[in-house]
């Protein structure tokens, strides 16, 4: 069992930045792929990047070149920089572990965070 913790999220004006952060239990952290999904009121849970243990990476195409995923394994925690945000980017994150941690692609993993809600409005 991982637990996740995921503190921050929060108000933000268009145009400006936000990082959020997730941290996770256990000495498995760096076997796995880790990921963060967004869900806007409405609509169902998409992903918004994903990142493998290897370090490669995929985003959607809506926060391509706006959005960082990263991770540092010494502190178990996966990080999500939000650069240029819109008010699209309104959502509830939520991050996602997932023990196939070579996969770039694909379903999500079996834990996740419990959601902390992103606002972009002026």
């Amino acid at each position: 069992q991982v637990q996740l913790v995921e503190p921050g999220g929060g108000l933000v004006q268009p145009g400006g930045s936000l990082k959020l952060s997730c941290v996770a239990s256990g000495n498995m952290f760096a076997t796995y792929a880790l990921a963060w999904y967004s869900q806007a009121p409405g609509k169902e849970r998409e992903l918004v990047a994903r990142i493998t243990t290897a370090g490669r990476t995929t985003y959607a195409d809506s926060v391509k070149g706006r959005f960082t995923i990263s991770r540092d394994n010494i502190k178990n925690t996966v990080y999500l920089d939000m650069n240029n945000l819109k008010p699209e980017d309104t959502a509830i994150y939520y991050c996602n572990v997932d023990s196939r941690g070579w996969v770039l692609s694909g379903d999500a993993g079996a834990y996740w965070g419990q959601g902390t809600q992103v606002t972009v409005s002026s």
